[in-house]
């Protein structure tokens, strides 16, 4: 039995159903990514499997028995909890009473006393010094702190521990709506080893895509309210995702020249209208009311970035320079560098290293405290927030972006607001909305619209991807790499900075700046690490002194593999023809899978089908192992 069902689920809250009767089916240990487009109702569907929505109509099932955790995607505004008390929130009555007996056995008071008394009675019954060491050993085992209160922490850590809470009660599906967005790339990687030894079933929604490819087993695409599985992973997704999307086109188009031909027929004279087929026109009609009915996908942003005059050579040089708060604490010292224009440069650094401050140096918001920075000339920066603050929420989207104006100027042409806000995807009803009901992502898109509608040689993005969808971060990376001016991004997307940056400057945290060749990736293959990798790395301990040396053991070599007998020389030979057999079939299967028409049959149907896919991939992956294996045995 599935572990979690959705049947015929709808719901809609406008012109168009967010979900129009669509199903979904999660077995268990399955880990399973949410994808689609911002504002398709991603977030409204796990809503829906947590039961903080209810649906318009359909069947959402959990196994008897099962139990659900949640990680949202919006961290807590001001918790004052501790981490312990936010853990323990996870067992309802018995993690507030654990709480209570902790904050109880810090007084002396003879209340006190007796009040803990009787928490400890009822804890008893529930079992909660049990629940109370699950707390203890999973807050050890990520290394938080459980006196430190949930207001004071980095994101990344809160995050840390809300997962601890998720995962304390041991839940049998875990969801998790973009659970990267604030983590540095150290906490994103703990994060990914953390998913890949949890047990259980797993619904995740998410932008990252070396998250996705790290994590993902299967993908499943929220599209015009329908949800399509591809049992694939990322990368195989995206090539069955484009061959569906052409497909689609070619069967649109055949549908319409049919359509025209067909209300072209219903024109004719009067002579045609006596003889008409009245079967005929009842298939026209139908053929309307399907085409009234078709869904258009939703169009990909159309912005761009508008160019102000070139600014100087130079943008800005650093000789010796160091920044150091008033306590005494060096944020940034001895940096040399320098930034010529056309640059696309991405700062990379744990949460807390000094990204932010070093870029407000190289802006000239901050003068160093040592050393000297000097500034280019005729520089025009447009600023991207990772917190979204330009953004007033109680103020449309018109006002936010034109303030009041009809129409503004880009590249030096007059535009009006609304069209300019539909190149990034905002039809005219929800450019006239509170920007405090839009989504993360289209908030993202309002703050990128606000961004480009101002003429700018420096451009200065600070975790841009948070909340993006897939389309429009690949537009936006086309655009920062055809942009003229310089470009300083700070962010932990790892496939964005490989996508857009030729240099990358690292941080340590201790105040060193370096400079390396290349995206993330590049730093990496250079031997750049983050300071929590090396703190995580066992210390190796120096040899205590020997008296005498010791007896050097025999090197133990590999035994060399003995040569094939008959029954294996006879395996070999017949490997090479199953598994040109089990290529073919995959290929074909592979093809049927992809057919868009392949999700429309029952469930039952697709599930075995895509069962069968896998099992295959499996079979050909373990044959040809094997035959590697055996040719590499009969040549040595």
């Amino acid at each position: 039995m599935p572990l979690l069902m959705l049947d015929d689920v709808s719901l809609a809250f406008g012109l168009h159903p967010l979900l129009d009767q669509a199903s979904l089916v999660i077995d268990a240990g399955e880990r399973v990514c949410l994808i689609g487009r911002n504002g398709e109702g991603k977030s409204t569907l796990l809503k829906i499997v947590a039961g903080e929505v209810t649906p318009d109509g359909g069947l959402v099932k959990l196994e008897a028995g099962a139990t659900l955790a949640v990680l949202q995607q919006n961290l807590p505004a001001d918790d004052p909890r501790t981490a312990y008390d936010v853990v323990a929130g996870a067992f309802p009555e018995a993690g507030a009473l654990l709480a209570e007996f902790h904050t109880l056995s810090q007084q002396a008071d003879e209340n006190s006393l007796e009040r803990m008394s009787k928490v400890q009675e009822r804890l008893e019954a529930l079992d909660g010094w049990r629940l109370d060491q699950k707390v203890t050993a999973i807050l050890k085992q990520y290394q938080i702190d459980p006196d430190q209160p949930l207001n004071t922490l980095s994101g990344g850590w809160q995050r840390r521990v809300l997962l601890a809470r998720a995962l304390v009660a041991e839940p049998d599906i875990l969801m998790l709506d973009e659970p990267t967005n604030h983590l540095d790339v150290p906490a994103i990687a703990w994060l990914e080893e953390t998913l890949a030894q949890f047990t259980g079933a797993i619904l995740f929604v998410s932008h990252d895509r070396a998250f996705i490819r790290r994590v993902a087993t299967r993908i499943v695409e929220l599209d015009r309210g329908q949800l399509v599985s591809f049992a694939a992973n990322y990368d195989r997704y995206l090539e069955l995702k484009e061959k569906a999307l052409e497909e689609e086109e070619r069967q649109n188009a055949l549908f319409d020249k049919r359509l025209k031909q067909e209300e072209a027929w219903i024109r004719q004279g009067i002579k045609a209208r006596r003889t008409r087929n009245m079967g005929r026109v009842r298939a026209l009609r139908a053929m309307r009311e399907e085409r009234k009915q078709r869904r258009e996908r939703v169009g990909n942003a159309s912005f761009s970035v508008e160019d102000a005059a070139r600014s100087g050579r130079l943008v800005v040089e650093a000789v010796g320079a160091g920044f150091r708060y008033p306590d005494g604490k060096s944020i940034i010292r001895d940096m040399n560098l320098t930034i010529m224009r056309g640059d696309k440069i991405g700062l990379v650094g744990e949460n807390g290293t000094g990204k932010t401050t070093l870029v407000r140096l190289l802006l000239g918001d901050l003068e160093p405290t040592e050393g000297r920075i000097r500034l280019g000339t005729n520089r025009e920066v447009a600023y991207f927030d990772q917190l979204r603050g330009e953004l007033d929420p109680d103020s449309n989207a018109l006002d936010n972006l034109a303030e009041g104006r009809e129409f503004i100027e880009i590249n030096g042409q007059q535009k009006h607001v609304l069209g300019y806000l539909q190149e990034f995807l905002f039809s005219p009803e929800r450019a006239r909305s509170p920007v405090r009901v839009f989504s993360g992502g289209e908030r993202a898109r309002l703050m990128l619209a606000k961004l480009f509608s101002k003429p700018a040689n420096i451009l200065v993005l600070d975790e841009p991807t948070n909340d993006l969808d897939v389309e429009t971060l690949e537009l936006l990376e086309a655009q920062l790499v055809a942009f003229s001016g310089t470009v300083l991004v700070i962010s932990h997307d790892r496939e964005f900075l490989d996508n857009v940056v030729a240099d990358t400057i690292a941080l340590d945290g201790s105040g060193v700046v370096k400079e390396y060749v290349g995206g993330y990736s590049d730093w990496r293959r250079q031997g750049g690490r983050f300071n929590a990798e090396m703190r995580s790395e066992p210390v190796k301990s120096k040899p205590a002194p020997a008296e005498a040396p010791p007896a050097k053991p025999k090197a133990q070599t590999k035994p060399r593999p003995a040569k094939l007998s008959y029954k294996l020389k006879l395996e070999l030979e017949q490997l090479p023809g199953k598994i040109n057999e089990l290529e073919t079939a995959l290929a074909a299967m592979q093809d049927e899978v992809s057919g868009p028409d392949f999700y429309t049959r029952p469930q039952a149907e697709v599930t075995e089908k895509l069962e069968r896919l896998a099992e295959t991939e499996a079979n050909l992956e373990a044959m040809i192992e094997r035959w590697m294996e055996l040719e590499e045995q009969g040549n040595s």
